[in-house]
């Protein structure tokens, strides 16, 4: 046990699941003003906006979760991905290596590759403001209202379009009323100390200032042996002022900023084989690390500012104006191979900053609501880094070899949206939308050979040798039409069905990683000419066409609530990055390899419920509710054509020889996206003294999941089950809240990501050194090329058990 003994609040955590081994469920009465709804994870109750007008989540016929920050707070939520647990055919995750980066997938469609040049394929939005980039973006749970959680394309109603579903941060309003301070703060396990505290004051009737800042801390769940550094832990800080004036009644003004600095350790994985060429064992701590890469020191900060403002023109017509800009700066050391050996080590600096302006006008009428707006995005994403492969060179005789990369990619998008809804009758109303974007990448990739170690600007001594491998600049622009149509039955208030179409798009780009001597003679005449490096850059836009049926109903005295949804989705052009081992030119290096997979279809169901077994039983006040979710989905590759260059004996692509297309969808995989996702909450709620005791526990399951498109014997986690629970009590007047949680309470280890750059034998499935012939042959099942001596299995792990104590106090 780290830190403070927990020993005795574990076995009360534990006791106490057991006893009554039990996301929450919203109070019978409504709650009194300034008060949040009681118990509540997938509250049917919240009032959403993801039709950009507020409406109860049973009246919106679009399948959307929502989780109040209350209710988050009270089940001991410390970030973004918790909701990844008891949310259907969702998967969020800390990216690979970090401990800032997301890394979101929603029914199959996500992106897990940070580097610049790629879009998310889930859109994540804080205070309707789109993050363009996925570092930084794994936002901690403080000064929450709800987070909103839209699964399929959107478009027609957000300012950008995503492929794949998007994601609401909404942060508390202003109290217009009265002064508040809140304080909150977690005690616990790992030297857990995380210090909130937010309040308001209103200087007049129509101006008010607010702010919130945290103090997140923690010790690391291991060790990294070599440096004696911490490792998975945790030192942010934050905060965010907000300005407000008027009223949504008539003119509202908003002015947010926000800042955060994350100085937690570099984190560093955990190999799964040993070292092919020291021997290396094993760990048998799956969070304590042997990497030596220190250069640059981890630091991440990020910051913004927006200001929207709200003018009702009439009692149906609301102009909103939403204008944002956003930077953030992420240095981090990534030690692939996981040991002291300067061996596949990476070294990188991300640059992102974004300007966004978004336009709506919003209509509310008695038969006819709807939104139209335009949108604009000017972003910027520069990275450098550095592959650092060491005595890898000394086959040729060079010390310090280092493949370094350098990418510049700029991102403008136009677009104009709009959608409508007209009630026919009381019963029925139908839905259509549409979007026309355009988006212009331009990208430049610079690549170069060191010899001597990592390049200055990463701290290293590296001087160049020989020519650019890649001196890439490149522009275009995709555009596309988007439509949506929907039609909702209600055949009565308590019960909506419908069904819906959508289609989605993302932009096309250019590899991050390509490298123009590697680019293949598609023509076999032995040259590869300017049009032809271009095309080996060039990855084409994503396209979806998603059909959904959805069902929500609230039954027996609002005694039950249950939304279903059945959904098929054909994906075509699907953008898959990678990077593998080669050898050019005699030369060990890595090679992009982003492809566009042909064709993918995705169809599954969803099912979320909310039931109060009992109520005030016993006529104590005591009451029993349940909430339930589970995912399925049937996700496949159906075509997956790459064109495999031909090469001799030294790696190099021999010339006069076309590559050769192959079709190897039978041998892929939908990445990060488990058939089957489930959860189930019991709560019970009892009066204790002035106040109400909640004791609540969940179990949430995940089938196998692949990190990567090509199976891993490695890298892939089977199926598991994750058990927390929770005892808070609150006061009457809920002022006072005292909580004490339990995460992860078995202890389960489960992979959340990982590298793998290996040669396996296809026949034994045993690793092989190899340092000759690394040529990427996909027709092959099990071969997974190499990069490094070491060879390259490494993994990262989602957090262990971990206990702590909420206090909370409210004036």
């Amino acid at each position: 046990m780290k830190g403070f003994s927990a020993r005795a609040l574990f076995n009360l955590g534990v006791a106490a699941a057991a006893l009554t081994a039990m996301p929450a469920f919203a109070q019978d009465n409504a709650p009194a003003a300034g008060q949040q709804a009681e118990s509540t994870t997938n509250d049917f109750d919240i009032v959403v906006t993801a039709r950009r007008r507020e409406e109860s989540l049973l009246d919106v016929p679009i399948a959307v979760t929502a989780y109040s920050g209350d209710s988050l707070e009270r089940h001991g939520a410390l970030d973004i991905t918790a909701i990844s647990d008891t949310t259907p055919n969702v998967t969020f995750e800390t990216s690979r290596g970090t401990n800032s980066t997301l890394t979101a997938f929603i029914r199959g469609v996500g992106q897990q590759d940070p580097v610049a040049g790629f879009e998310a394929g889930v859109g994540l939005y804080l205070d309707d403001v789109y993050l363009n980039r996925p570092q930084a973006a794994v936002l901690d749970i403080y000064d929450l209202e709800r987070i909103e959680v839209l699964r399929g394309p959107q478009g027609t109603l957000y300012g950008r379009n995503t492929i794949g579903g998007a994601i609401k941060y909404v942060t508390k309003s202003l109290n217009p009323d009265d002064a508040e301070l809140n304080l909150r703060a977690n005690v616990g396990e790992y030297n857990q100390v995380d210090v909130i505290a937010s309040g308001s004051l209103p200087l007049n009737d129509d101006f008010r200032l607010g702010a919130a800042v945290a103090r997140l801390s923690r010790d690391g769940f291991g060790k990294n042996l070599t440096t004696g550094e911490e490792n998975y832990n945790k030192d942010v800080w934050a905060v965010r002022a907000t300005a407000e004036a008027g009223s949504h009644d008539s003119f509202f003004f908003r002015l947010t900023g926000d800042y955060t600095h994350d100085k937690s350790k570099a984190r560093g994985g955990h190999r799964l084989i040993p070292g092919l060429l020291s021997g290396a064992p094993v760990l048998s701590d799956v969070y304590d690390s042997r990497g030596a890469l220190v250069t640059p020191k981890q630091d991440v900060r990020s910051w913004g500012i927006a200001n929207r403002l709200e003018w009702k023109a009439t009692d149906q017509l609301t102009f909103k104006n939403i204008l944002a800009y956003r930077k953030d700066h992420s240095d981090t050391p990534i030690d692939f191979d996981a040991l002291p050996a300067q061996d596949v080590d990476v070294p990188a600096i991300y640059r992102n900053r974004q300007f966004s302006e978004e336009f709506q006008a919003v209509y509310e009428g008695d038969k006819l609501q709807g939104v139209a707006g335009v949108y604009y995005l000017n972003a910027r994403a520069r990275n450098i880094f550095d592959v650092v492969l060491g005595t890898t060179g000394a086959l040729l005789n060079l010390p310090g070899f280092t493949a370094s990369t350098f990418g510049d990619v700029k991102t403008r998008t136009w677009a104009a949206f709009g959608d409508l809804t007209y009630d026919l009758t009381d019963q029925f109303s139908i839905s259509a939308g549409g979007r026309y974007t355009v988006d212009k990448r331009h990208a430049i990739v610079i690549r170069k050979n060191l010899i001597g170690g990592a390049s200055p600007a990463l701290g290293g001594a590296g001087v160049q040798l020989g020519a650019l491998t890649s001196n890439f600049d490149g522009e275009k622009t995709f555009k596309q039409f988007t439509p949506r149509a929907s039609i909702t039955f209600k055949p009565t208030p308590d019960h909506t069905l419908y069904a819906s179409y959508a289609k989605g798009f993302k932009g096309g780009g250019f590899d991050p990683r390509g490298l123009s001597t590697a680019a293949p003679d598609i023509n076999g005449d032995g040259v590869r000419s300017p049009a032809e490096i271009f095309d080996y850059f060039l990855f084409d836009p994503e396209k979806v066409d998603s059909y959904e049926v959805g069902y929500k109903a609230s039954l027996f005295d609002n005694r039950l609530r249950f939304a279903l949804a059945g959904f098929y989705a054909d994906y075509k052009d699907v953008q898959v990055p990678g990077s593998v081992g080669a050898v050019v030119n005699g030369i060990p290096t890595f090679v992009g390899v982003t492809t566009n997979a042909g064709k993918a279809t995705f169809k599954g169901v969803e099912f979320e419920t909310q039931a109060s077994l009992a109520r005030d039983f016993a006529a104590t006040g005591d009451r029993l509710n349940f909430s339930g979710t589970l995912g399925y989905i049937d996700a496949q590759y159906d075509q997956f054509v790459t064109n495999v260059a031909n090469f001799d004996a030294n790696g190099n692509p021999a010339p006069g020889t076309a590559a050769r297309p192959v079709d190897v969808a039978k041998f892929k995989r939908i990445q990060n996206t488990p058939k089957w996702t489930a959860s189930g909450t019991l709560d019970y709620g009892v009066p204790a003294g002035p106040g109400l005791l909640d004791l609540s526990t969940t179990v949430s399951y995940r089938s196998k999941t692949f990190q990567f498109e090509t199976p891993s014997p490695y890298l892939d986690q089977p199926g598991y089950a994750l058990w927390d629970a929770s005892l808070v009590w609150t006061s009457d007047n809920q002022r006072y809240t005292i909580g004490l949680h339990a995460k992860n309470i078995t202890n389960k280890r489960y992979i959340t990501s990982g590298y793998q750059f290996l040669n396996v034998n296809p026949v034994t499935g045993v690793p092989v050194l190899s340092l000759t012939t690394t040529s990427p042959n996909f027709a092959k099942p099990g071969v997974s090329p190499s990069l490094g001596r070491e060879g390259v299995v490494t993994t990262y792990y989602g957090n262990p058990r971990q206990i702590f104590a909420s206090f909370g106090v409210k004036f």
